[in-house]
């Protein structure tokens, strides 16, 4: 389904797009108002709205639907995922085999250091 609302949705831009290329800009008689007899004077007054401008109009209000679609349904797809699929194990006290404690590697003290340093290595101010 979303790949049908996102096809509608490219082609009603791709549309939208040619309707705009299509129509005549406001001050485009703007010149000949002048001395031509034009239908649009020079600050250009807002003449009858042809089927272009209609067009545009129903074709930018279904873009904004099928806009509103896409969004809902990449909601809906959304969920909290974990990237690398990996469980996180919780914080616990474990025992260290006795194994372990007797190999060659060092085994890190968790222990916060001590807050207070002696009064000889503390430089005074």
């Amino acid at each position: 389904m979303e790949q049908i609302i996102l096809v509608v949705h490219l082609l009603i831009a791709l549309a939208i797009i040619g309707l705009i290329m299509l129509q005549q800009g406001k001050g485009a008689d703007m010149g000949a108002s002048f001395g031509a007899g034009a239908s649009q004077t020079l600050l250009g007054s807002a003449g009858t709205n042809n089927v272009l401008t209609k067009a545009t109009a129903w074709l930018v209000l279904l873009f904004f639907v099928s806009s509103f679609g896409l969004a809902m349904i990449a909601t809906d797809k959304s969920a909290p995922v974990d990237d690398l699929g990996l469980v996180i194990p919780q914080n616990e006290a474990r025992e260290v085999p006795q194994e372990t404690l007797d190999s060659d590697v060092p085994v890190v003290d968790n222990a916060a250091p001590a807050a207070s340093a002696p009064e000889g290595d503390v430089p005074e101010l």
